[in-house]
């Protein structure tokens, strides 16, 4: 595929997520796609196959610990690179746990296509924020909030 229809393969990834539209980001990834979820978190690692990352990955570990008809990820997203078969993209988004904290997130994807399809992404995330408002361990906190945040779109 062409840079421009890989592109336009995340923007539908990201428009899907935005929307909560899951069948359609199913329908994104190929059947062997891996994940490599970064740090040593209980959502970390490499995750094999479309079922596992898509219904265990996204939907068990982590969207089980959200309130389902709160949380909104690809808040705001917006595409940084694209060229050949990769697309980094960066994405803010989350909303409320069932355990009461407030889970919004930042992540820098990094996407392989291959055939029209997701056959590889990497993610990078905050595991602190991973770690106390879905799995409840109460890593150190910072003292204050980052003075001046990044700005995504």
């Amino acid at each position: 595929m062409s840079v421009t229809k890989n592109r336009r393969l995340v923007e539908k990834w990201y428009q899907a997520l935005s929307e909560g539209d899951f069948d359609t980001i199913f329908d994104l990834h190929h059947d062997d796609v891996v994940y490599n979820m970064v740090g040593n978190t209980p959502v970390s690692g490499r995750i094999y196959g479309k079922d596992a990352c898509c219904n265990g990955m996204i939907s068990q570990k982590l969207l089980d610990k959200l309130v389902a008809d709160r949380v909104q990820f690809a808040k705001k997203w917006t595409i940084v690179a694209a060229e050949g078969d990769r697309v980094v993209g960066l994405m803010q988004g989350g909303g409320p746990t069932k355990d009461g904290h407030n889970y919004e997130q930042t992540y820098c994807e990094i996407f392989t296509i291959r055939d029209g399809k997701i056959v590889e992404m990497h993610n990078f995330f905050d595991t602190v924020l991973v770690e106390q408002c879905l799995f409840d361990n109460p890593l150190a906190r910072p003292e204050a909030p980052l003075a001046d945040p990044f700005q995504i779109g």
